[in-house]
């Protein structure tokens, strides 16, 4: 599936942002790969004295947004199973705040992150393989709102490198 071929009424409006982020011509696993391998050297790049850094009291520090990044794909992954079963059962959202707050960044090295996002890229690339393009279309409802399978892929990927421009702005 091309991100061209995902349209506005696939996924809530809260998300197009990450879906605006992805060229049009460009292919979901494609893309899921693309960043299993680049992402983990955006990673590695981050000076060190960078890590527990945050832009202004109360944002993330750098660690904090990298395992938010982890904990929002793993998520994304549970939704898209469900979806991917036709499961319609409505999906409950998360906190993403309260997620942070609880996640034990000083118990991660960047080692770590980067073994740990490798392993959830790989699975939801693994994942998201085994979808055919009819499971790509199906609409599971997740947070009160639909969206499409197909979508959430994307916006998995869209939510990555958002986040990293978001670091690059902010933060480095």
């Amino acid at each position: 599936m091309k991100r061209s071929e995902v349209k506005d009424s696939d996924c809530p409006e809260f998300y197009r942002g990450y879906l605006n982020v992805i060229p049009e011509d460009m292919e979901l696993v494609q893309f899921l790969e693309n960043q299993l391998n680049n992402f983990p050297q955006f990673i590695r790049s981050i000076p060190e004295e960078k890590w527990n850094y945050s832009y202004a009291p109360g944002k993330w520090t750098v660690a904090q947004v990298f395992l938010h990044l982890l904990d929002t794909e793993r998520v994304f992954q549970y939704r898209a199973l469900r979806f991917g079963r036709k499961d319609t059962t409505p999906l409950a959202g998360f906190d993403q705040d309260e997620w942070a707050a609880q996640n034990p960044e000083a118990d991660y090295s960047r080692a770590e992150i980067v073994e740990s996002f490798q392993t959830v890229r790989k699975a939801s690339i693994e994942l998201f393989s085994r979808f055919s393009r009819e499971d790509l279309d199906f609409k599971g409802r997740a947070s009160d709102q639909f969206i499409s399978l197909g979508a959430l892929g994307f916006i998995m990927c869209g939510h990555i490198r958002y986040h990293r421009g978001i670091l690059r702005e902010r933060y480095l």
